[in-house]
């Protein structure tokens, strides 16, 4: 089944791709988004996250915002900051974090083989945020934020994209957080279609990041089905934006919890609580509570760290074979948040919220001693070969299992949908 195409990408010039450029929409609240966009009116987050140009008394899912992006974005497009190519194109995007490197191909993939599973998914989606990304895409007819794919790596495609970055690249910048950032169209016709060959052979693809994005494309793309008598499978709006990376290339970062009370137990009794299928050890600072390899967790509550390391009764009792209970992140659920805690869906408990390893355990330790949350739980990362065995079992991980970075950034190139 054919995956992948190329599409008609709207893009800023080669000049203001840098002010253009900005993080996702979910790696920033409201507050930090609305800093770096104040002075930048170029900025792509008045596209992909316009409450930073509303007032803070109208709530991030009103209406109001998504109107607010449609207009942004039509301003961008009238006002030349956004143009889109006259022909359907593929672009290879490379990105460079300290000793990183990683190459993707930009394209849309197909919401076809989406649904027949031949883009596999290894999570459940959030209701309300996947609502989000349906109103957004819906209201601005785009969609914004590229999903983040991976697939087993083959030889032939990292020979191709090489050719392609022989050539001179289109954008090439580095952003203030020093992530280095390098964008190819490809205009030749030939090696265009080499690569869309070669990804012809691939059995299937991966969703890495972004579950939300993809399962709201899903959506979306049957709201405007319904809506267009003349449908024929070939509008824009039957495939989504993608970056597609090797597997041999991910880099995913720990993804850590904090939990806003601790089910009306004390510190001490909590502590007492865990050291029944862990063995507690008192340390010094995060440094030393930091996970350095699976079955441990740092735990961060009353102004202080220890980590815990499963003990030999709950590693008896963990199915091995089992690719999903055996993740740290099932452990953490079925020894620490359901027992313990009275936390039995992460998805929906507003006692739970998810804080990825970019900002460090010193994020952890900024939001519980704001008071705001009682207790932080430090994992592990889960590997790219567990993300992948998972999704070829038709399973699903507990959700926020995993932390891609770099993150790709928005705004580089846009979809737009008939």
């Amino acid at each position: 089944m054919k995956l992948i195409k190329p599409f008609r990408g709207l893009r800023p010039p080669r000049e203001l791709a840098a002010k253009v450029a900005s993080h996702p929409y979910d790696v920033l609240n409201r507050e930090e988004a609305f800093e770096l966009a104040r002075d930048n009116p170029y900025s792509f987050l008045h596209i992909n996250k316009p409450e930073v140009d509303i007032a803070t008394s109208i709530g991030v899912f009103d209406q109001a915002v998504y109107e607010k992006g449609s207009e942004n974005l039509k301003r961008f497009i009238s006002d030349g900051i956004l143009q889109q190519d006259a022909e359907e194109t593929l672009y290879v995007y490379k990105q460079v974090m300290g000793d990183h490197e990683q190459v993707g191909l930009v394209a849309v993939a197909s919401i076809d083989a989406y649904e027949k599973n031949f883009i596999k998914k290894h999570e459940f989606t959030r209701p309300d945020k996947e609502d989000d990304r349906v109103h957004h895409m819906d209201a601005l007819g785009a969609h914004v934020g590229p999903v983040f794919l991976t697939y087993k790596a083959e030889s032939e495609i990292n020979t191709l994209i090489g050719q392609v970055m022989a050539a001179q690249p289109e954008y090439d910048f580095l952003a203030d957080d020093g992530t280095h950032h390098t964008f190819w169209v490809i205009t030749d016709s030939s090696l265009s279609k080499n690569i869309e060959a070669a990804f012809d052979k691939i059995d299937c693809l991966y969703v890495a990041d972004g579950h939300h994005r993809s399962a709201a494309a899903q959506r979306v793309k049957h709201l405007y089905q319904d809506r267009n008598a003349n449908h024929t499978g070939e509008e824009s709006y039957n495939h989504f934006l993608v970056v597609l990376f090797p597997d041999a290339q991910m880099q995913i970062l720990d993804y850590n919890r904090i939990v806003k009370d601790l089910n009306g137990m004390s510190g001490q009794e909590f502590v007492a609580g865990l050291a029944e299928n862990f063995d507690i050890e008192e340390v010094d600072n995060a440094e030393q509570a930091k996970p350095v390899n699976g079955r441990q967790f740092g735990i961060y509550l009353d102004g202080r760290w220890i980590k815990i390391s499963v003990n030999e009764k709950l590693a008896s009792s963990i199915d091995e074979n089992d690719p999903v209970a055996s993740l740290d992140v099932s452990i953490m659920q079925e020894a620490i948040l359901t027992p313990l805690l009275g936390i039995t869906d992460q998805r929906l408990d507003k006692r739970v919220d998810f804080v990825g390893g970019i900002r460090g355990l010193e994020g952890l330790e900024k939001r519980v001693d704001s008071g705001e949350w009682q207790a932080a739980i430090a994992l592990y990362p889960t590997s790219i070969e567990s993300l992948m065995a998972i999704a070829d079992a038709d399973e699903v991980m507990p959700p926020k299992s995993t932390w891609f970075e770099p993150k790709l950034k928005s705004g580089l190139v846009v979809h737009m949908l008939d």
